[in-house]
């Protein structure tokens, strides 16, 4: 059976490989080769809009370098002179490879060998041409950067013209024990944030969503604005990429969560450029 990527559609097994899966991202803006380390499921947050089932507390297994370097090589050939794009139904405007992106079903930097793997699939990407044309991302929560393990990946990701997507929800207490399940301080996060700019380009991801019908709050709002404020002083961070949710969320909570208005989230987005950062809105 065939079946239509879209960008609603983010099944990790839609290719049936193991580590490497396509994704037709709307943040991106085509297609997006996702690496998938988490093959267990398993994160050391749980985000409430998370879109993984089965979602377990831990890291990341021990990864197959042999098997990784092998799907990305099959992959990323059947992709350049395959009939991927027809096999998949990818709309014209869409075929085009965006970027490689580590990410998948968990926190990517909890896995043990965290450098080498970065390395593995920079020089692949790279041996096949798709690098420096295309991105190289690590979508992140950042709660592992102060690790000396996780800066060595990031300098090789840097070394390869890669950026960092750094997970941003909330500047309150209360908003990242609520939307992430983290008890991760905002200070840390911030600290974090300040030592992943140093290694490597780092651009800040945030959703923001209605939850219970509580909405987005003012004091959320004044909080994130500080925040950013304070990384303004001290990072070099500049870019916010603003989203809302699009797919539905495989957490119990999923029934309490629905999407802001368009025009609040503009409005945030607004807000945030006023301090002098570069906005990005995706719904």
């Amino acid at each position: 059976m065939t079946t239509t990527l879209t960008t609603t559609n983010h099944d990790r097994d839609i290719a049936g490989l193991k580590y490497v899966y396509p994704v037709v991202s709307r943040r991106a803006g085509g297609l997006s080769i996702g690496i998938n380390f988490n093959t267990n499921n398993a994160c050391n947050w749980r985000c409430l809009y998370c879109q993984v089932p089965d979602l377990t507390r831990g890291s990341a297994p021990e990864l197959d370098f042999d098997l990784i370097a092998d799907e990305l090589r099959f992959f990323l050939n059947d992709v350049l002179h395959g009939d991927f794009y027809e096999r998949f139904k990818i709309d014209p405007e869409n075929r085009v490879i965006k970027d490689i992106a580590i990410s998948g079903n968990g926190e990517p930097t909890s896995v043990n060998g965290f450098a080498q793997a970065v390395s593995l699939i920079g020089s692949i990407a790279s041996e096949l041409k798709i690098f420096p044309e295309s991105r190289f991302v690590l979508i992140t929560n950042g709660s592992l950067i102060h690790q000396k393990k996780v800066q060595s990946g990031l300098a090789v990701l840097n070394s390869f013209g890669g950026e960092v997507w750094f997970k941003f929800d909330s500047a309150t207490k209360a908003g990242r024990e609520l939307f992430n399940d983290t008890g991760q301080s905002v200070k840390k996060s911030l600290e974090n944030i300040g030592i992943s700019s140093n290694l490597c380009r780092t651009t800040l991801q945030t959703c923001v969503f209605d939850y219970a019908g509580q909405g987005h709050s003012q004091k959320e709002k004044q909080a994130y604005l500080a925040a950013l404020n304070q990384l303004k002083d001290t990072t070099s961070v500049d870019k916010v990429l603003l989203y809302m949710l699009a797919r539905p969320s495989m957490q119990p909570e999923a029934p309490l969560l629905k999407a802001l208005p368009f025009d609040e989230l503009n409005a945030f987005a607004e807000a945030i450029r006023l301090l002098g950062f570069d906005v990005s809105v995706s719904c």
